[in-house]
């Protein structure tokens, strides 16, 4: 697998020697970069406030501001910002110690211009070009083309009312796009409400979606309200719409035609005001000719379609996202950021990721765990990225129905509010039985209710 890189990819070059400077923006510029120079760190912070580069040169030894003092505010400021440093005074406790700090290369005077092309090249193709990957008013980290040419047709969609229906492959981002949807519409005030329509077994989804009135059925021992009515005035997003019974894609079609629901037990109608946005990672179309998704359901729910691509399509986002992960596992464990060795990042950019995103957070948060040093190591990410590959290959059967049943066994809890006699009544068990089946997938019912 090849990478092409940018040859328009802009590099900002900083360095108190005026003649060094303009050598090396000339020897830069043949190889199709677009250079800017200046003559501080200072200066290159002023320029940066204006501009977008994909990468930064700069001198280590300048009046002011050194380089390491420049790197530390770019760290800062725009830390998918990859920096080169040079330095006449290199050593081995320098290259290190840059290293540590999340330098990209360490290049000692006189510059061997063919070290810094290759450094130059490697730091564009794992850290890809311009945006610093935060996207405005939405939780989505990217730079990716087609990406971003995504989130404008998000935003183009907010303010509408139209349904929108969000495909690709698990592990890609879904929910995360809707709530972008959401954030950018009209009803962004109002709450968002998510459900995973097959985490939840048929017999329960209804009354999940729809409420339930007390007595309705064996177990309904107190009025429940639904997820829509939960959504009054905001947003529903439907994950894995693909999975919904179709005794339930009726009863849904119908609520998107009324704009009303019927709560399990209830004679009247509610009206009801929700943007729904449903998201699957199966090929619909194929459902209906096979009689698994309902023709007329698919065209209310597919009015706008918006796929989103496979990490492995959008490489220049797989360093951002890695060192994302990373800052937020350093935050949340109170911890100094642990930052990845280049031919450890170079690994995990090469890398293909049937599992998309999820899998890459999942190494991620496996290699810092287990890196006793500042500095993640290349073999620590290969031997990860092998043991990680079982963890993407399609489910046992009886992997299959154990994670069922034990998805069943909580969601039934939950809708009994914890209760394991009314829990064993919905499940249309024996109290014995179902016990049986919480302590075999040691479910922990106090944290349900």
């Amino acid at each position: 697998m090849s990478v092409t890189l940018p040859s328009s990819a802009k590099v900002l070059l900083v360095d108190d020697d005026a003649s060094l400077l303009q050598l090396l923006a000339i020897r830069i510029q043949s190889k199709g970069y677009e250079v800017t120079t200046c003559d501080s760190g200072m200066n290159a912070l002023q320029i940066l406030k204006s501009q977008v580069f994909d990468a930064v040169i700069t001198d280590l030894r300048m009046d002011e501001m050194d380089g390491m003092a420049l790197h530390r505010q770019l760290q800062s400021r725009y830390p998918a910002l990859p920096v080169i440093m040079m330095t006449a005074h290199g050593s081995i406790p320098d290259a290190v110690e840059a290293t540590k700090q999340g330098i990209f290369a360490f290049i000692t005077k006189p510059v061997d211009k063919d070290e810094l092309f290759d450094s130059l090249a490697k730091a564009i193709e794992i850290h890809g070009v311009n945006n610093d990957g935060i996207t405005p008013q939405s939780n989505i980290v990217t730079r990716s083309g087609a990406m971003l040419h995504l989130l404008e047709q998000v935003k183009l969609l907010g303010p509408t009312q139209v349904n929108v229906l969000i495909s690709g492959a698990s592990g890609t981002g879904k929910e995360l796009l809707a709530q972008a949807i959401h954030q950018h519409s009209h009803v962004s005030d109002g709450p968002f409400v998510a459900i995973n329509c097959g985490a939840v077994p048929g017999e329960l989804l209804e009354s999940e979606l729809f409420g339930h009135k007390k007595g309705a059925f064996t177990g309904a021992v107190k009025d429940h309200q639904g997820l829509f009515q939960q959504a009054q005035g905001g947003t529903l997003f439907l994950d894995e719409i693909g999975d919904m019974p179709l005794n339930l894609q009726v009863k849904l079609l119908r609520v998107l035609q009324e704009k009303t629901i019927r709560p399990v037990g209830f004679q009247e109608e509610i009206p009801i005001n929700v943007r729904i946005v449903s998201a699957t990672h199966k090929n619909l179309p194929e459902a209906i000719s096979n009689q698994q998704f309902r023709e007329d359901l698919y065209y209310r729910l597919n009015v706008v379609n918006l796929k989103l691509p496979p990490l492995c399509e959008r490489r220049e986002d797989i360093s951002l996202l890695a060192n994302f992960f990373s800052a937020n596992i350093a935050k949340r464990m109170e911890q100094k950021e642990k930052r990845f060795a280049n031919d450890a990042m170079h690994a995990l950019v090469r890398y293909d990721w049937p599992g998309n995103i999820r899998q890459l957070q999942n190494v991620v948060e496996q290699v810092v765990a287990l890196t006793p040093s500042e500095v993640i190591s290349e073999h620590l990410v290969l031997s990860a990225l092998n043991s990680n590959e079982s963890n993407v290959e399609p489910l046992s059967l009886n992997e299959a129905k154990k994670e069922f049943e034990r998805d069943y066994v909580i969601n039934t809890l939950k809708m009994a509010g914890g209760n394991v006699a009314e829990g064993a009544k919905l499940a249309k068990r024996n109290r014995s039985d179902f016990y049986k089946l919480i302590k075999k997938h040691e479910i922990d019912v106090d944290s349900l209710i």
